[in-house]
């Protein structure tokens, strides 16, 4: 029990962190609609790219025009891997230093029980009912008794 709780205590901290990173005007990039719709339900709204829709290299420079601050939220998969690697490197090509921390973290907390980003929200419901949390409709979360 303590294990789950440790591991959402963490996802919370990250969703926390991705909300403050979000209302500061980063942009979120992801690889699909559904993941936009997890991170929109666990509480994250913001900026999203889907960064599948287009060339790469033009969607990168495109970011890179309007903003400093940009998150990778890749799937943690083969394919997720490679293109924030790509990502990684056209980003830092036009000065920017994209932010691929959290997606580690996450990748570190949900260990092997999920690869993307769309299953999140599923994931940490099941975690809240584990450990005795439910998640009210305004997405803050209570204890329950």
């Amino acid at each position: 029990m303590q294990v789950y709780e440790r591991r959402l205590e963490n996802i919370e901290e990250l969703l926390a962190e991705l909300v403050l990173l979000a209302e500061e005007n980063a942009v979120l990039i992801v690889e699909g609609k559904r993941d936009i719709q997890a991170l929109n339900r666990l509480g994250v709204k913001g900026h999203f790219e889907i960064a599948t829709q287009r060339s790469l290299s033009n969607f990168c420079e495109s970011i890179a025009r309007l903003n400093e601050k940009v998150i990778i939220l890749t799937d943690w998969d083969r394919r997720g891997n490679l293109l924030m690697l790509k990502m990684t490197k056209h980003f830092q090509s036009f000065g920017i230093t994209p932010n691929t921390l959290l997606r580690e973290r996450l990748m570190s907390i949900v260990q092997k029980e999920i690869k993307d980003v769309e299953s999140l929200h599923t994931f940490v419901v099941k975690l809240r009912q584990a450990t005795g949390h439910s998640t009210s409709e305004d997405g803050f979360v209570n204890e329950i008794r």
